[in-house]
C-alpha cells in the first residue's frame, strides 16, 4: 500500500504557437482518501468556474454566452467523473498499486489535466539505474 500521493492540476493552452502549461494547484496528500478528495475538489472547482450556474448569482448582461454544440462540455465531463463511484474506485486501485493516474479533458482552447502518483512509487523509480546513452 502506498501512503503518500502527489497531486497536480494543470491547464494547457497554446500561446504564440507554443503549448503552455499553467499550474492550477499541487497537493501532497498524506492518504489515498485525501488524494481522491483533492482531485474531486479540484475537478469541481474547475467545473464551477467554467460553468458557474448563472441563475445562482448575479452576472453582468452578456457575461456568459453559449458555445457551439460541437464544443466538448468540460464542466459536465468533470462533474460526471466526480460523481461516478466506479471511476473513483478505479483511480483508487491504480494509485494504491503505485501507478500514475491522469484524468484529462479539453474544450476547443484548453486541456485540463489532473495527475496523481504515489510518492513511494516515484522514489522507487529513482532507484532503478538510469540508462546512460553514449554521446559520440
Amino acid at each position: 500500500m502506498h501512503d503518500e500521493f502527489l497531486c497536480h492540476v494543470t491547464a494547457y493552452g497554446t500561446c504564440g504557437g507554443r503549448r503552455i502549461g499553467v499550474p492550477l494547484g499541487t497537493y501532497r496528500a498524506p492518504t489515498l482518501a485525501l488524494a481522491l478528495w483533492w482531485l474531486r475538489d479540484r475537478a469541481s472547482w474547475i467545473a464551477e468556474r467554467l460553468d458557474p450556474h448563472p441563475e445562482a448569482e448575479h452576472f453582468p448582461p452578456s457575461a456568459l454566452v453559449p458555445v457551439a454544440a460541437t464544443v466538448p462540455d468540460v464542466p459536465t465531463v468533470l462533474r460526471t467523473w466526480c460523481g461516478d463511484a466506479r471511476q473513483q474506485e478505479l483511480v483508487a486501485e491504480q494509485l494504491a498499486a503505485g501507478r500514475l493516474i491522469r484524468i484529462a479533458t479539453s474544450d476547443d482552447t484548453t486541456e485540463y489535466e489532473l495527475l496523481a502518483e504515489s510518492i513511494d512509487a516515484m522514489r522507487m523509480q529513482r532507484t532503478i539505474p538510469a540508462l546512460v546513452v553514449p554521446v559520440a
